[in-house]
């Protein structure tokens, strides 16, 4: 039965609780005598026995790449330098005529990744994910990437590093073929001159500067300034040579330049998108033992290579060719089905040393062959495994043009464990060699772009260090 106590003073309760006080006191001086004589250790002992609350808190984990107690942004804070509009944002209102073959309209859309793909038959997965993209616009994604960086600052004096988004590859490919030189350098050089007028600029002489090109850097190394010669003199620029550049193919002789994926056709804006993907092209058959999507070429440096892989494709039963001088390499659904159903994708040189194919067929699953160190592993430092037979084969391109070799006898050789093993190499690089959808934000994985951040935000550290400020 509960009782219920009132306090009111009347004489019995008063006579109560002076009997109880007088049992208390003395038995709490006794306690205390014991206590005086007991260690800290025993005392220990004894609070074991006594029953004890735990209060939980939750642990404050600290963000990938960083270390607890210290801020997630330290030592990581980007500047975008505010550039007048005739250096990007006016090239994408002039699109139409930013081509002589083609309407760049549809490919600058999205955020540069371009429309999405309307022939996509299911192959694709999901849908919403693949895009036709230009192997050309990755300025304009890296750009809107770069809009959603978490620690962008107002600041420059804050700034580890300040990007210059100058579309220097959209600027230059309207003027290379039958324009003078002095049209295609003629914004180049009014950049160059608004860089060194900026405050930013004159603190570290642009070494704490980076921009990025989307065209190679053959594109951007005019020997001389005369009409017949090809290119813009974008990296002969000193300005240029005292920033960081990122391009999708770089001069393997210079320490400024660093290469980073061509954009490809897939853009995943959530985890599922890439998780689904990856388990799709780990379980598709793979009818072919190898492919070759591509054309002969008439330039010297890589018909060779190039007719001897077209012809041993066409001798060999197992292998697949995917001539581009029909057009078909236009459809991003064929290209990624060719790459899907084969086990290796072979990948000679093209105009220069690098292709976009690599980064499609590494997408689908495949695994790539490389004829050329320059083709991939001395360009993608960043993005690529350092372990190369792990995930590729290598095949010297003089053995193949000298008719040494056969690239079925080299595949053969791989049993079916080995394959399997570096074709899951492969697809484990996959979200680093992707460029997210710019407009969703995805944290959860690290992409193409998050890759190339890290690189410049380590480079700019080692800068620092080596330069002294």
């Amino acid at each position: 039965m509960e009782k219920t106590y009132q306090y009111q003073y009347h004489s019995g309760t008063i006579q109560a609780i002076k009997n109880l006080f007088s049992f208390i006191l003395p038995l709490s001086f006794l306690i205390g005598l014991i206590l005086f004589h007991f260690r800290s250790s025993d005392l220990l002992f004894l609070t074991s026995f006594l029953p004890t609350t735990t209060i939980s808190t939750p642990a404050t984990a600290a963000p990938p790449g960083t270390t607890a107690g210290k801020p997630p942004c330290s030592g990581r804070y980007i500047y975008i330098q505010q550039i007048p509009d005739k250096f990007n944002v006016d090239l994408l209102r002039e699109c139409h005529n930013l081509s002589v073959w083609t309407d760049v309209c549809p490919f600058v859309a999205n955020s540069g990744i371009g429309e999405l793909i309307s022939e996509n038959n299911g192959d694709l997965l999901p849908v919403s994910a693949w895009y036709a993209t230009n192997q050309f616009t990755l300025e304009v994604i890296f750009h809107e990437r770069m809009k959603q960086y978490d620690c962008l600052t107002n600041n420059p004096t804050e700034a580890l590093a300040i990007y210059i988004p100058y579309y220097v590859g959209l600027d230059v490919g309207r003027y290379l073929w039958d324009h003078s030189v002095s049209e295609r350098d003629s914004l180049l050089n009014e950049m160059t001159q608004w860089l060194r007028s900026s405050p930013e600029w004159s603190i570290r002489g642009g070494r704490d500067h980076f921009t990025v090109s989307g065209r190679t850097t053959y594109d951007m190394r005019r020997a001389k300034d005369e009409d017949s010669h090809w290119g813009s003199k974008f990296m002969l620029i000193p300005e240029i040579q005292n920033m960081t550049v990122l391009d999708i193919e770089s001069n393997l002789w210079n320490s400024n330049e660093f290469g980073i994926p061509y954009p490809s056709y897939f853009h995943p804006s959530k985890k599922s998108d890439i998780l689904a993907w990856q388990e799709k092209v780990r379980h598709v058959p793979r009818p072919y033992l190898f492919s070759f999507a591509g054309a002969r070429r008439n330039n010297q440096a890589s018909s060779a290579i190039r007719d001897r892989v077209i012809n041993q494709c066409d001798q060999s039963a197992g292998c697949k060719l995917l001539d581009c001088n029909s057009g078909k390499c236009r459809s991003a659904n064929t290209v990624m089905k060719l790459f899907q159903d084969s086990m290796f994708c072979v990948q000679p040189q093209g105009d220069t040393l690098t292709r976009k194919s690599l980064f499609d067929s590494m997408i689908a699953g495949c695994i790539p062959v490389f004829f050329h160190p320059g083709s991939a592993y001395e360009q993608y430092k960043w993005h690529l495994s350092r372990n190369y037979t792990k995930y590729s084969v290598y095949i010297p391109e003089e053995a193949v043009r000298e008719g040494r070799v056969k690239i079925q006898d080299v595949l053969l050789g791989y049993s079916e464990d080995q394959v399997k093993k570096m074709r899951e190499e492969v697809i484990k690089m996959i979200p680093r060699l992707v460029y997210n959808d710019p407009r969703e934000k995805l944290d959860s994985i690290d992409d193409a772009f998050d890759v190339a951040i890290n690189g410049v935000i380590e480079r700019m550290k080692r800068i620092r260090v080596e330069v002294g400020f």
